[in-house]
């Protein structure tokens, strides 16, 4: 955990109402997942990463981090190796919802969505959609790590293409947060073998030991400037975030043409 970060469970109820009243309604949800991350990472990669990010953002901005969810929606791992625990597309988008409303009951209005693996983006999308539908009064946001930023996204795929997977970036995240953790000596390099497919594939039938990339470079160093780059970026946007008007709110109406 990073030092200062502001943790809802670690909070009574009188701390969660002296963070809303000093003026941060926005609130983090960091979603991960439980699955097979080939043969040399633990099943907690995601939902790891997802946390260390929010964490980090939230020393660096006070904005409160709910307990992370470390299950997402992983059916696309099948059943060939154990280890994967998920969940249906429609029961996490039913879960976001659900936290959606207990959160704005809390008088928070700004949720955002921090999503660490890569088939949770469409079931959290859902729930975004959700949120805006049932519950206007709150302002809704989804990011996942690799996208909160260009450069972070081109350090994610630079051994990979869209399909990574216990890679160069996620296995090098690993060495920074839990070493402890990795199996360097059982990484295995395998290509991205979907590129050219027009159908969309379970990972069993794109690969060998369940990874994607070229975990077999992966460094502490690499790891600790993805997380840098993750947590100084975002720390940045939720600042200007927490201030942010809608656009019909900011709209000035152009001068009429005589």
């Amino acid at each position: 955990m990073a030092a200062g970060a502001v943790l809802w469970d670690e909070l009574s109820w009188q701390d969660v109402a002296a963070v809303r009243d000093g003026g941060i309604d926005m609130v983090i949800l960091p979603v991960g997942a439980t699955e097979q991350h080939g043969l040399h990472l633990p099943t907690g990669v995601d939902t790891f990463s997802a946390r260390a990010v929010a964490h980090g953002v939230s020393a660096r901005t006070g904005i409160p981090v709910l307990p992370e969810l470390p299950y997402g929606c992983s059916l696309g791992h099948s059943t060939k190796w154990p280890g994967t625990l998920s969940l249906r597309p429609d029961t996490l988008a039913h879960i976001v919802r659900e936290l959606g409303q207990q959160v704005l009951a809390s008088g928070f209005k700004r949720m955002l969505l921090l999503n660490g693996h890569l088939t949770n983006w469409a079931p959290l999308r859902c729930g975004l959609e959700t949120i805006r539908a049932d519950l206007p009064e709150m302002r809704i946001a989804l990011r996942s790590l690799w996208e909160i930023t260009k450069e972070v996204n081109a350090w994610y795929l630079r051994d990979a293409g869209g399909g990574f997977h216990a890679n160069d970036a996620e296995t090098s995240v690993m060495l920074s947060l839990r070493p402890d953790l990795v199996r360097m000596e059982r990484a295995v390099d395998e290509p991205d073998r979907s590129t050219c497919c027009f159908f969309s594939y379970t990972v069993d039938k794109e690969s060998i030991h369940g990874g994607v990339g070229k975990p077999t470079q992966a460094t502490p160093e690499f790891g600790r400037q993805i997380l840098e780059g993750c947590v100084s970026a975002l720390s940045d946007q939720l600042l200007r975030a927490l201030k942010e008007r809608t656009p019909l709110e900011d709209w000035v109406d152009p001068p009429a043409v005589t």
